[in-house]
């Protein structure tokens, strides 16, 4: 339960900063405490379906 509300936390705050910042992909993913950017990546796409990217762009 706990882990399932910070997962959508942080995929919240993932998707503020992509359409409303100008940082890069690296640079969201470690400010929300990612070591790797490929996990950040495989996170988000896991729960949108949509890379980091391809979400930012649409």
């Amino acid at each position: 339960m706990i882990k399932a509300l910070l997962a959508e936390h942080i995929l919240q705050e993932a998707k503020i900063l992509l359409k409303h910042s100008a940082w890069t992909v690296s640079e969201i993913a470690y400010s929300l405490g990612f070591t790797e950017v490929t996990h950040f990546n495989n996170f988000f796409k896991k729960q949108v379906q949509l890379s980091p990217l391809k979400f930012r762009n649409i």
